[in-house]
């Protein structure tokens, strides 16, 4: 998911094998064979041909990490992709907020039947929308009904016009107050960037702190994560990092690594592999939440019908995704696309094995284009987190 109107948040559920794709993942792997051989292979059986860019990882559950790179990270230099190249988080991020939220309220600092109104007085208001009908629950889940209305561009000259634009949380939300709510709280799903502005406000509320200040000092410096960061409104990423290209239509592939996120107070995240292998894999593990918490994150409900068109058997938790795999039992993920960074992701229940699919082409352009790539990379996270690894037949 990403921050962005509805016709890009569809496309950012389109996550797969792209132009240009980075792949970690961490899952146990046969004593005779190469992790990074068996990536290989898995990632060219479910990628198109002519893809340019694969850079698969694997971090063993011994701590162990084996990286192999292969392909292009410029299109027009030819440069080489770097094993530990950084890329948007985008929604990924999404998580970030959610566990600290939760860590709030095991603190007894706020209540997840709290509502907005309690924390953010008159903010959400007019049109039908009515704040003190809202909780923080629904608000991690989804489930408050508040229609999504962020700017995004869809079209080359849009990009170029709206790339460094700077867009307040007050403006976002108030966009979205000029709309009618999609549905009453809590009865229905669609997902809503707008709903983790207002998360963003209230940790902040809470805190006294922003809330990338309070994901630094609560995940990231804890964990070791040295390779995340908040950029704000910065237009760039750290190096080393591949370019970003999106696909608006048959060829119109345009470079878009340089722009501010849309919500650059919660989507302005840059990360790699490596770290958001270990995020989830200590968030699954509990070393993050206490089991009470954990245990309402993974409490899920059922997504839209359109959502479910993309993620078959999916359901939404607080700020985590369960989905099926093909050997049984599920997986917890959050996608995460913008600006040309698509990730796909996933961790066992028991966090023992975990993958990233971090993507730095968007092929948007067709429906066709958008629920093949979401199928493929899908598919490739499917095969890494089964029993027997990505060279599983």
């Amino acid at each position: 998911m990403t921050s962005t109107p509805r016709k890009r948040l569809i496309m950012a559920l389109a996550v797969t094998t792209l132009l240009v794709a980075e792949v970690a993942t961490t899952v146990a792997q046969p004593a005779s064979s190469s992790p990074v051989e068996q990536l290989r292979q898995d990632t060219r059986r479910y990628t198109p041909s002519g893809s340019a860019v694969c850079r698969p990882a694997w971090i063993g559950s011994d701590g162990r990490q084996s990286v192999a790179t292969s392909g292009t990270a410029d299109l027009n230099t030819g440069r080489l992709a770097s094993s530990d190249g950084h890329f948007r988080m985008a929604s990924t991020s999404k998580t970030l907020v959610a566990t600290v939220v939760l860590q709030l309220e095991s603190e007894d600092r706020l209540s997840l039947d709290d509502t907005v109104d309690h924390w953010l007085p008159g903010m959400v208001r007019g049109k039908g929308n009515d704040g003190s009908r809202i909780t923080i629950r629904q608000l991690l889940q989804h489930t408050s009904g508040i229609h999504d209305d962020l700017p995004g561009y869809t079209t080359p000259k849009e990009y170029y016009q709206q790339r460094h634009d700077v867009h307040r949380p007050g403006r976002l939300i108030a966009r979205a107050m000029a709309h009618a709510p999609d549905f009453p709280p809590g009865e229905g799903w669609a997902y809503s960037n707008t709903g983790y502005v207002l998360l963003g406000l209230i940790i902040q509320k809470t805190t006294g702190h922003p809330a990338h200040q309070e994901i630094e000092n609560r995940i990231l410096r804890p964990l070791g994560l040295d390779q995340t960061r908040w950029m704000g409104t910065s237009s760039t990423l750290p190096r080393p990092h591949a370019r970003a290209y999106q696909l608006f239509g048959p060829g119109s592939r345009l470079d878009v690594t340089d722009q501010i996120p849309v919500d650059h107070d919660n989507l302005s995240w840059v990360t790699t592999t490596r770290d958001e292998n270990r995020f989830l894999r200590a968030l699954l593990a509990g070393r993050l939440l206490p089991a009470r918490q954990l245990a309402a994150m993974k409490r899920t409900v059922p997504v839209s019908a359109e959502v479910q068109h993309l993620w078959p058997g999916g359901r939404y938790g607080l700020g985590l995704v369960e989905r099926p795999l093909s050997c049984g039992g599920t997986y917890w993920s959050h996608e995460g696309g913008d600006g040309g960074y698509i990730t796909l992701n996933g961790v066992t229940d028991d966090g023992r094995r975990s993958a990233v699919v971090s993507m730095s082409e968007a092929r948007g352009d067709t429906p066709e284009h958008i629920l093949g790539q979401e199928n493929a990379a899908s598919a490739l996270i499917d095969h890494a987190l089964c029993p027997g690894g990505p060279s599983t037949p």
